[in-house]
């Protein structure tokens, strides 16, 4: 079993080279390549606009991803997923063909073997899964797999989070079964699970997907909101969860996407490695809880 974070928002405090140094340092395994810098949305007209200032956008993106690489390697850890740039839609998809391809090319590039992209929230597992297997050549070829996620959508006037694409294990189980292929996978957001009521749970989900899930988002929430914090501070019984996997013989990374708790400390530049030492120590502990100990 091993563990990892993602970079992000280490990297905007520190940079990318030095947040996975420090991911290293801390003692986790790994590092989770957060690709979402690469595109700036703009969520009122539904346009992608390339961010210019990206590293991920130079000429020699190759390179930097390269040179992560190498860090993360000279410190003993190594790239075990990314998250491409979000939010997908399977009726722009020519519009995000290029930064999603870009993404998986990285992902391979840094060492990574999953590439996590997101379904569009308001498609059909059919229509997703479209989506999907045009991707999946591509990602072959690179010798990545994508993972879908479960993901939410916000009532406003309810104020609670309400059905999405594998917002419902039979939903996500759906999603899987449609494309039907071994570079197609799940990951898990135990925290977006957690946020669904009586709609489904992190342990139905792991049941559920079985050996289809093959990566984990791994946070805290207050079961309303998708908080991101650090595991063990909000509402999420971990140990069921833990339990499932454990039973499920869960062989995936233990990834964590608690950036909130770097962002709402208000780390900085002079603490935030004591922020990832409190990550990764989190980490262990939901580790430790799945091995049983």
């Amino acid at each position: 079993m091993k563990t990892s974070t993602t970079i992000s928002p280490i990297h905007r405090i520190v940079g990318y080279e030095k947040s996975v140094e420090l991911i290293a340092r801390a003692g986790f395994d790994g590092w989770d390549f957060s690709l979402c810098d690469m595109w700036k949305y703009d969520w009122e007209n539904k346009q992608f606009l390339p961010n210019e200032d990206s590293p991920l956008m130079k000429a020699d993106y190759l390179d930097f991803v390269r040179r992560l690489r190498r860090i993360g390697e000279d410190n003993g850890i190594a790239c075990n997923q990314s998250h491409a740039p979000y939010p997908s839609h399977v009726s722009l998809y020519r519009e995000t063909e290029f930064y999603l391809k870009r993404a998986i090319e990285c992902t391979a590039e840094a060492g990574g073997k999953i590439c996590v992209i997101h379904p569009d929230n308001n498609a059909t597992a059919e229509e997703n899964g479209e989506f999907y297997l045009k991707l999946l050549p591509f990602a072959k070829e690179c010798g990545v797999k994508i993972a879908t996620e479960n993901m939410w959508n916000w009532n406003a006037a309810e104020g609670r989070a309400i059905f999405a694409a594998c917002a419902s294990h039979e939903d996500f189980k759906a999603h899987l079964d449609y494309v039907n292929d071994e570079y197609f996978v799940a990951c898990l957001d135990i925290g977006h699970a957690e946020m669904m009521g009586d709609m489904t749970s992190a342990e139905k989900m792991v049941y559920t997907l079985g050996n289809g899930l093959q990566a984990l988002h791994i946070h805290d929430v207050d079961k309303r909101y998708d908080n991101h914090e650090i595991p063990f501070s909000l509402n999420v019984d971990f140990e069921p969860i833990a339990k499932a996997l454990r039973e499920i013989g869960y062989k995936g990374w233990f990834t964590l996407e608690a950036g909130n708790y770097i962002i709402n400390k208000k780390y900085d530049e002079s603490n935030v490695f004591d922020g990832v030492v409190e990550l990764y120590k989190s980490a262990e502990k939901f580790e430790e809880m799945v091995r049983g100990e």
